[in-house]
């Protein structure tokens, strides 16, 4: 009879420097929801260390996951920690905390400061906490590989009696080869009650995590923690198709669709090497209200170019003139002029440029029992370019589109979408906001269909990118 292997991603879950803390916000959205659909079991962050910006995070994520297992670490020296990730987590399909405690020597000390009676102490303590909190429990045996094998058998002992439902043991240093990481593995299956299942994670410094990972499996283990893109531990890619091709030897299988596979790391890995955008920081405090940025008829040039400037505009002097004519306009005939419609007034009138990209035609299939596709040509001197994508909705799939025609990844500040005129023959005018290596760059587009108004106006903030970028 096979067994289910339940395959975990840890891409967004890495230190600084890899891949999952150079992705952006939407990128990780974007990230999440790719691998859901493929079927992979679980999906794990970093721990909330930021307060508001990591709970949003999380709570996105909660919302955008349908499938997967949505995996939070929690700190283990911060016992309110757990209640905060909890409550960014509770809303998730299939909640998990995880409790990532080393079991080293050497990391006990140096990391924790604590000694072996204090660190299981500990260990129960976190995982009794999480456990009222939250269904399913993970304890994280960190550098397990080179643990006392006495202390590491106590330490998950504990973690099994506070209730821990998935045991999970690291090959954080990389020294073990196949047939060593089968011995230890099965050691600890042993240890386990059938009802918790055993995860492992294997470092590839010596370009064994592939071989570990199959081992892991044929010696009882039944989540593998793996990475689609970069080569610091398990590849997705190459275990899922082993264990597919092997599944009769080690009588396992994943849930992972193997006929997505290649087309999704694909994705992934255009995902991962497009290049960043910067954070966005206002001139004013950590945070932007753009609510409260309201402009009146009575404000003079400089203080419409302040919140121009707030909003993440680089203006040069002739369109700074431009804006504000346009603004005394607007604001003589209504008085009272918002953020929003700030932004369509510099789409408008600001960095007007020759178009590099010209829209040639675009075919969106959309419905509600299938996947939004667009199918796009764009003419680019005396070529013409073309694309096609898979998004969640049309207009995501044209601006994911327009990204694979351009090169890279643009990250979408701000979209809105508004009928010019009443009834049902009345125009759409769209304006995007699009960040990109520290500046906003904003489009505007009109149509009588919604998506054409909207690929417009996202052509048109990247089209000023590619302008900028020649003139420079």
């Amino acid at each position: 009879m096979e067994r289910m292997i339940y395959v975990s991603d840890v891409t967004m879950k890495q230190a600084v420097g890899l891949p999952g803390e150079s992705l952006s916000f939407r990128q990780k959205i974007e990230l999440a929801k790719l691998l859901d659909k493929l079927g992979v079991s679980v999906i794990e962050t970093a721990p909330i260390r930021n307060g508001r910006s990591d709970s949003l995070l999380v709570k996105s994520l909660a919302s955008a996951i349908k499938d997967s297992t949505l995996a939070v670490p929690v700190d283990i020296m911060s016992p309110e920690n757990a209640q905060e990730a909890w409550n960014a987590l509770r809303d998730a399909a299939h909640p998990r905390l995880q409790v990532c405690v080393p079991v080293s020597a050497v990391q006990m000390e140096y990391l924790c400061h604590l000694k072996p009676a204090d660190i299981l102490a500990l260990i129960g303590r976190m995982v009794s906490a999480c456990a009222e909190l939250c269904p399913e429990v993970e304890f994280v045996a960190e550098d397990s590989g080179r643990s006392d094998s006495d202390f590491l058998g106590e330490a998950v002992k504990a973690a099994v009696a506070a209730g821990a439902k998935v045991v999970t043991v690291c090959d954080a240093a990389g020294n073990l080869l196949p047939d060593e990481f089968h011995s230890s593995v099965a050691w600890v299956r042993r240890m386990l009650p059938q009802g918790v299942r055993l995860g492992v994670l294997c470092s590839n410094l010596m370009f064994q995590a592939d071989s570990c990972a199959i081992a892991a499996v044929r010696a009882g283990a039944d989540e593998i923690k793996t990475m689609p893109y970069g080569n610091t531990t398990v590849s997705l890619k190459r275990f899922v198709k082993i264990l597919d091709l092997k599944s009769d030897l080690c009588k396992a299988r994943s849930g992972v669709r193997v006929i997505d596979l290649e087309r999704t790391v694909g994705r992934i890995r255009l995902l991962c090497e497009a290049k960043p955008a910067k954070s966005f920081k206002p001139l004013e405090g950590p945070d932007l209200d753009r609510d409260a940025l309201t402009l009146t008829s009575h404000d003079d040039r400089d203080a419409v170019l302040k919140v121009v400037s707030k909003l993440g505009y680089d203006l040069s002097g002739e369109d700074a003139d431009r804006v504000y004519e346009t603004f005394s306009r607007l604001a003589a005939k209504s008085d009272v002029v918002e953020a929003k419609e700030l932004d369509a007034i510099v789409a408008s009138v600001a960095y007007q440029v020759p178009p590099t990209y010209k829209l040639e035609s675009y075919v969106i299939n959309s419905g509600n029992i299938i996947s939004a596709t667009c199918h796009l040509r764009l003419r680019k001197g005396e070529g013409v370019l073309e694309s096609v994508c898979v998004g969640d909705g049309p207009v995501d799939a044209a601006f994911q589109a327009v990204d694979k025609v351009v090169g890279r990844q643009y990250e979408l500040d701000d979209f809105q979408i508004r009928s010019v005129a009443e009834g049902r023959e009345a125009m759409g005018e769209a304006v995007v906001r699009l960040r990109f290596d520290g500046k906003v760059y904003s489009g505007r587009g009109i149509s009588r269909d919604i998506v054409g108004s909207s690929l417009m106006a996202y052509l048109n903030a990247v089209n000023k990118m590619a302008y900028e970028e020649g003139e420079a």
